[in-house]
């Protein structure tokens, strides 16, 4: 999602900020292709026109007032604006005075509606929350055993009653109370498209259970006519937020830039793959830096301290800087770093990151040669590498499965690896630098992009990812 929309941004950024001085007929140009990227991004047309008008009127202000760098004023209108039409702030799940929190999804058939509200039970679990599910879509065949698979997956009870979707719906609200759940998510039945009786029965279902929260599930692959669904759904239930699902897809993004403006309605959480712990909230500041090619990592170090144990990540990062970090240590870190997503969305979420890498689709299969490759070694080469023989190179090879070239360029590319990280670590230990990823290097102080740069020096890379 928004891959092509980030490359035609990024190119208009890079070439802004290397200019000291604009004037009026390089706004001209510049806005030309910003609206250009954003109509090609399937963006409504009505909020191109809006967000192209204040952009211009930040830039021409800047020109006019002589700022020392009016590129960068430009660059932060546009990061502004970004921001604003995906919600602003983040919306900040506020709970009900006497439990329960009633939250009430809605959404057409096949928009992911049902496995949103799964995971949307996970996430209250990873808030503290005790939810309940309710499956009030007595519509759609096996709808409310999908519900229960999910519910079985997530450790989250379900109620349900195959006799009529309100009373079911009231119920479930009555049962949450009755158990001590402090939050009640009730998913109702869609439809292929809009028609009356599908929303007349949301509206009784939300008249009955009175939500603190009417949430509604967007397909972002589905594009403008995503914006009409949301039009059609707020008129009748005064919708809270959107949840989009599939945000991990090709689509080129223009409803998740859309619905905000259009409705006036944050994007509350986003779908970022198919796991039920792929769901999180949205944070349209961040969602505009990662447009903007200027990373995202608030999110990286939310998702690390996630999969990485915090004792380990200290072992790993202090055997690291001393040189001594092996292909153990090597596979442990790959296998925790897996647990953060496809690499490409990872790449993504870092500042500085080349378009190449952020465009690679990189998932956990293109792993799989690196762990088998060091599976085959024996303890002791796993951790002195350096003496991996063309005999043993083979048997390597012929116990992965791979080609001894395959194993040859890995072990030279941990080499070139280690060398770096003890660089890193010694640079990061003279700056006394603190901070850092858990995990990624397991390191305290993470140079910038351009010292990486230099101790890479044009060669190598991380094994097992493209160069």
């Amino acid at each position: 999602m928004f891959d092509n929309l980030s490359n035609r941004l990024d190119g208009i950024v890079k070439r802004l900020r290397g200019k000291g001085r604009l004037t009026e007929a390089d706004v001209d140009e510049v806005m030309k292709e910003i609206r250009s990227a954003l109509l090609e991004a399937d963006v409504n047309v009505t909020v191109v026109r809006s967000v192209c008008n204040r952009i211009r009127e930040h830039a021409i202000g800047a020109t006019r007032s002589q700022a020392l760098d009016p590129g960068q004023q430009v660059v932060k209108a546009v990061s502004d604006e970004l921001t604003r039409i995906l919600g602003g702030e983040t919306l900040a799940i506020k709970y009900a005075p006497k439990p329960p929190t009633v939250i009430l999804m809605a959404g057409l058939q096949g928009s992911g509606k049902t496995t949103a509200t799964g995971k949307l039970a996970h996430w209250f679990k990873s808030q503290g929350r005790q939810p309940l599910l309710v499956g009030a879509d007595l519509q759609r065949p096996a709808a409310v055993e999908q519900l229960r698979t999910l519910g079985r997956q997530v450790d989250v009870p379900v109620f349900s009653d195959p006799q009529d979707p309100v009373l079911t719906a009231f119920e479930g609200v009555e049962e949450a109370k009755r158990l001590g759940r402090d939050v009640v998510i009730v998913d109702t039945a869609g439809r292929l498209s809009i028609d009356a009786e599908m929303m007349e029965q949301v509206r009784l279902i939300s008249g009955a259970v009175s939500p603190d929260y009417t949430f509604l599930v967007i397909d972002a692959m589905t594009g403008q006519d995503a914006v009409q669904t949301a039009e059609a759904f707020h008129h009748t239930l005064q919708i809270d937020g959107v949840i989009l699902s599939k945000l991990d897809g090709d689509a080129r993004g223009g409803a998740a830039l859309s619905v905000k403006e259009v409705i006036g309605r944050p994007i509350a959480f986003a779908s970022t793959g198919e796991k039920l712990d792929a769901f999180e909230q949205f944070h349209p500041d961040r969602m505009a830096g990662r447009i903007l090619g200027m990373g995202d990592m608030l999110t990286l170090i939310e998702q690390a301290e996630k999969a990485f144990e915090a004792d380990q990540a200290e072992k790993a990062a202090a055997r690291l800087m001393e040189g001594e970090f092996t292909l153990d240590d090597f596979l442990e870190q790959m296998q925790a770093l897996k647990k953060m997503g496809p690499l490409s969305g990872i790449l993504g979420m870092m500042p500085g990151m080349p378009k190449e890498l952020k465009n690679a689709k990189i998932g956990d299969d293109d792993l799989k040669p690196i762990e088998a490759i060091i599976h085959s070694m024996t303890a002791e080469e796993r951790a002195r590498p350096q003496i991996i023989s063309g005999s043993r190179r083979a048997r390597i090879a012929r116990g992965s499965g791979r080609e001894p070239g395959e194993v040859s360029r890995l072990v030279k590319q941990f080499g070139e690896m280690q060398k770096m990280m003890k660089k890193m670590g010694m640079s990061a230990g003279k700056k006394g630098k603190r901070g850092g990823l858990p995990g990624l290097g397991g390191m305290r102080g993470m140079p910038d992009m351009s010292e990486l740069e230099q101790m890479m020096g044009g060669q190598g890379g991380v094994p097992g990812l493209p160069r």
